[in-house]
């Protein structure tokens, strides 16, 4: 079966490449094997095989490496999962919170076929219910400056581009507080504490979705769950 269509493989290629999407530091063995949920002699078998297929550049020990052919199967893969997600979204009346682990099913099942039919239908969507960038199907990706909000500084103001889909419960919280990709937020001093980070909404986000009433208020988010945001630079 070729490597491209091993649903196997495809989630290695998948979880190697979103590990760094959003950070610059190589996966290490042992915490691809905890993203997997699999055991570490797993990893290293499945690591051979990739290696020998030209997908990952690796050395014993070391950290992992994505090849081009390897991004370039890591991408479609990407790809995939996002339109899906979109899809559940818009046109099957699923939650924000509801898509990932279906998502994670449909990915490796459907055709390039309807997977094509999913992106027309849906206007070539750019970004998912989350906020992440979806390749293109020539594997071209938008990318943007970005830093984590609670890395930001006092003052700093950014448009929310992405929200992690890792916890779903972080996911309704943030719902509930207005939260969402799009919003432009502006970063207040912290408390004494430094356990809450502030924010308040500002004018100029994506849409009317996204119209800041103009005596909104800051509100206040655990920092953890501003760990699970990022802005523009």
């Amino acid at each position: 079966m070729p490597a491209s269509k091993n649903p196997a493989i495809e989630d290695y290629l998948k979880t190697v490449y979103s590990h760094t999407e959003w950070q610059p530091d190589p996966i290490t063995p042992k915490a691809l094997a905890d993203k997997l949920g699999v055991a570490p002699s797993s990893v290293t078998e499945m690591v051979k095989k990739m290696a020998a297929q030209g997908l990952i550049a690796h050395v014993p020990y070391g950290p992992l490496r994505l090849t081009d052919d390897g991004r370039e199967r890591a991408l479609a893969v990407v790809r995939r999962h996002r339109l899906i997600e979109t899809w559940l979204v818009r046109e099957m009346g699923y939650g924000w919170d509801e898509v990932h682990d279906e998502a994670e099913v449909l990915e490796h099942a459907l055709s390039d076929r309807l997977l094509e039919t999913i992106d027309a239908r849906l206007g070539r969507p750019s970004r998912d219910p989350h906020g992440d960038a979806i390749p293109a199907a020539d594997g071209s990706l938008a990318v943007e400056r970005f830093v984590r909000l609670d890395e930001a500084a006092a003052g700093h103001a950014g448009r929310v581009l992405r929200i992690s889909d890792r916890d779903p419960e972080v996911l309704r919280s943030l719902a509930a507080a207005g939260v969402a990709p799009g919003m432009v937020v502006v970063v207040e001093p912290s408390d004494a504490s430094g356990e809450r980070v502030r924010i308040r909404f500002a004018p100029g986000g994506d849409g009317d979705a996204h119209a800041v009433p103009a005596e909104a208020s800051p509100i206040e988010l655990t920092t953890e769950a501003a760990a699970e945001i990022w802005i523009t630079g």
